[in-house]
């Protein structure tokens, strides 16, 4: 899998809701990722909310839930309209852009992508 700091916009899809599958989509969505600090952000963004999602499992308060939403989806697009400077790929292909953070984080994790 190619890293977001390998891959480029010219590659992809003019409009991403054309695309038929996962696995079609994520390099794109690595193209909407390239600028570090906006995947330092979804990083920390995605970190804060697995630990909003242990505190609601943990004590059953669903203020938790929010506060997961507003740490994803917050520090994501402060990095996309502040650093990146594009539309988040949520606005694009909702389930695949939920996908993709998860993939990403996870290919953060092992080291296929950097921060």
């Amino acid at each position: 899998m190619a890293s977001a700091d390998t891959v480029h916009a010219a590659g992809a899809p003019a409009d991403p809701r054309a695309i038929k599958s996962f696995a079609e989509f994520y390099p794109f969505y690595l193209s909407e990722h390239s600028d570090r600090t906006c995947r330092r952000l979804h990083f920390a963004g995605s970190s804060l909310a697995l630990a909003c999602l242990v505190a609601f499992a943990a004590t059953g308060n669903v203020w938790w839930v929010l506060a997961g939403l507003l740490c994803g989806y917050g520090f994501a697009w402060i990095g996309h309209f502040g650093f990146e400077k594009n539309k988040p790929a949520s606005f694009k292909r909702p389930l695949y852009s939920f996908m993709g953070d998860w993939v990403m984080y996870k290919d953060i994790w092992t080291g296929k992508v950097k921060i």
